[in-house]
């Protein structure tokens, strides 16, 4: 099949939403597929199979946008037509303006159409400082609905959480529960520790540094542990709060690591860790704690009511009361504090990760997309 995949933001592989496209273009072409890719980056013009639309100005916006390290896509009428020439289907990553722009186009040429939901009303609003604003965030999902999802043949949802929460806001869609999946490179590794974390005790955080991954209640939570005089907290990632971030961790006896890390250098660092803690309050899928899970960590999470992630909690111990660093605070001396468990605990994840496993995710991907443009040619 020509497969044309439309990404409103694509950049680096910095976010969950890049990362998710770029492993669903890569392994469809494994698969034998022609991917075309529609994308605002222009680092990729030339490349083949590669359509480069425009990046909206945004005037005094752009700064703030380009420090959240994206360039958002302007829609282009020529270069999506381009795209879609001869294609036998069209994927949308996001429900932004080049995302709507392609359904609109699609339907028009008749062509089958699947549409990723990456974003949770709360990562729009936050930016607008209306996270909370119950109505800020059902409009969203209003929006969303009417421009995109209610006119694509079939969703993909990377957890069942967001499939719930978007069909009780939005509207009922065709929908396909799918996790993005886990790379088979997050694994248990036979490695000697590393050096700089002699003696400490080591808690991974893998989240972008935004304001709705609430980085701060780790950083108030390992200061209140009685582990804090050992205690070393690595931040995985990249994001436009680094520099707040850095700032509130003063006063920890062991200054934390904040550094976006390669893959394989991540998985080192999960393998070099004794906990993993995803703080966040908001939260689709969270494949990066999947990934610490499957190196052998055992998580707490948080219970927030708007995060996936809490479904992964095998019990009330591996999750703590949202943004309270004082619960969190225990929860991790209650996991330094028993070895032995934690242990058991850790074969257990072991076990559960294994339905997040990354090829039988791509099939299924792979075969929403056959059966999408099977089922709409049937109907003509």
């Amino acid at each position: 099949m020509i497969i044309c995949v439309v990404c409103d933001v694509l950049g680096e592989a910095n976010n969950g939403t890049s990362i998710a496209a770029m492993n669903l273009i890569n392994s469809l072409r494994e698969k034998g597929h022609t991917v075309r890719v529609v994308c605002p980056d222009s680092e990729h013009k030339g490349k083949p199979d590669y359509y480069i639309v425009p990046s909206l100005g945004l005037g005094p916006l752009k700064k703030y946008v380009q420090k959240n390290g994206v360039v958002i896509a302007k829609p282009s009428k020529r270069i999506l037509k381009e795209a879609f020439d001869g294609a036998d289907h069209i994927h949308i990553m996001m429900p932004f303006m080049l995302g709507c722009a392609a359904v609109k186009m699609a339907k028009k040429q008749g062509l089958s159409v699947t549409a990723g939901f990456h974003c949770q009303a709360e990562n729009f609003t936050s930016h607008i400082f209306m996270k909370n604003n119950k109505l800020a965030n059902y409009l969203t999902y209003k929006v969303f609905y009417h421009f995109c999802y209610k006119n694509v043949d079939a969703v993909h949802y990377p957890s069942q959480f967001i499939h719930d929460v978007f069909e009780h806001y939005g509207g009922k869609t065709n929908g396909w529960v799918i996790s993005n999946g886990v790379n088979k490179q997050f694994r248990p590794l036979n490695i000697d520790r590393q050096k700089e974390f002699t003696g400490k005790k080591v808690v991974l955080f893998t989240g972008r540094y935004s304001k709705e991954k609430s980085h701060t209640v780790l950083i108030d939570a390992a200061k209140k542990s009685k582990y804090a005089d050992n205690i070393m907290l690595i931040f995985a990632g990249e994001g436009p709060l680094k520099a707040k971030l850095i700032k509130r961790s003063k006063g920890l006896a062991n200054p934390p690591i904040f550094k976006f890390f390669s893959r394989e250098e991540l998985v080192r660092i999960i393998n070099n860790a004794d906990l993993y803690v995803h703080p966040a309050e908001i939260e689709i899928e969270a494949i990066a704690c999947l990934e610490a899970i499957s190196c052998g960590l055992v998580p707490v999470i948080s219970d927030s009511p708007r995060s996936a992630t809490r479904y992964f909690a095998k019990d009330e111990k591996n999750l703590f009361p949202c943004n309270d660093s004082t619960e969190l605070a225990n929860r991790i001396d209650y996991w330094l504090d028993h070895p032995k468990e934690k242990e058991l605990r850790r074969q257990e994840y072991l076990d559960y990760t294994k339905k997040f496993d990354f090829d039988e995710c791509m099939n299924k991907m792979e075969e929403m997309i056959i059966k999408t443009n099977a089922d709409k040619k049937a109907v003509g």
